[in-house]
């Protein structure tokens, strides 16, 4: 089991034959199942040709038509990215994974808007994608550090995406599902509605969720898993520390009116339940230490 991807997953790449596109995809394709997941990709007036031993398509619809595919990953520029997701919403898709960053907020809006009354599944923009260890990966993630296992991963970073499934491979634990949920602040998927996937996830035992400064997409997490969680939680708050002279966080990280400190959402996370760490290297081990 697993949540929003496995290896029965059709994907094709928008904006395959670009330089970050193409790369992307051909790590992906190298991962688990990729080479039978990944089906196709799309460039405007590249109908036709092939690429990376898949065939391109002039539009999502055509691709959806001819592949059967489910799921879409978006490589496309900013000023085009957010008419990308529409694209792929109005062909009918399963899911849209956007790694753009840098997404105009005004674009991100219309599309949200549009978006109302659809079933579509939206994860990002500006995010590292989604990997299902062992089976598939979409989007950016190095997928020589996943490595299946029973931890579930939420996060808002994509750095921290890396270090907690790092920290748990090291530890032999593993992880089943994880999910980079991105940074910007008009986006998809937020954290708890991947919670709740995990909550009914048979092959997820615990979860690791990271968040940043900014907002209140944390505190709201926090207090579902309070009221429903049946499974152990711990968190971390990107922007409680970081090395000198660094930075850690998404432009969209912005603290307003004294609202959405780290250390605020860290004191409502501990209220719920959740066991919080303030250390982004002890993530592994404060997971660890709440397993049975």
């Amino acid at each position: 089991m697993s949540i929003l991807i496995n290896k029965n997953s059709r994907v094709i790449v928008q904006g395959i034959t670009g330089k970050t596109g193409a790369f992307h995809t051909e790590m992906s394709q190298a991962y688990a199942f990729g080479k039978q997941c990944y089906v196709g990709g799309v460039t405007p007036k590249k109908g036709g040709t092939t690429f990376l031993d898949m065939p391109v398509f002039n539009t999502v619809s055509e691709a959806k038509a001819q592949t059967g595919a489910n799921v879409s990953v978006i490589y496309v520029p900013p000023p085009y990215a957010a008419a990308a997701i529409d694209e792929a919403v109005e062909a009918g898709m399963e899911m849209v994974i956007c790694i753009t960053e840098g997404i105009p907020v005004r674009d991100m809006i219309r599309t949200r808007y549009k978006m109302q009354g659809k079933s579509t599944i939206l994860i990002g923009p500006n995010c590292p994608g989604i990997i299902t260890s062992d089976e598939l990966k979409i989007g950016i993630m190095p997928g020589h550090i996943f490595k299946k296992g029973p931890i579930g991963v939420v996060s808002k970073s994509g750095t921290l995406t890396y270090e907690a499934a790092g920290q748990l491979n090291a530890l032999g634990i593993g992880t089943s599902t994880v999910v980079g949920v991105g940074g910007d602040p008009v986006n998809g998927l937020k954290h708890i509605d991947v919670l709740k996937m995990f909550n009914e996830d048979p092959a997820t035992e615990a979860v690791i969720m990271v968040g940043e400064i900014g907002g209140n997409d944390e505190e709201n997490a926090a207090q579902w898993v309070k009221d429903n969680m049946k499974k152990p939680v711990i968190g971390f708050i990107a922007g409680v520390t970081a090395p000198p002279g660094k930075r850690m966080g998404h432009a969209g990280a912005i603290i307003s009116g004294g609202k959405g400190t780290a250390q605020e959402k860290l004191a409502v996370m501990e209220s719920c339940g959740i066991k919080v760490t303030r250390n982004p290297g002890e993530m592994g081990i404060t997971l660890k230490s709440v397993l049975k």
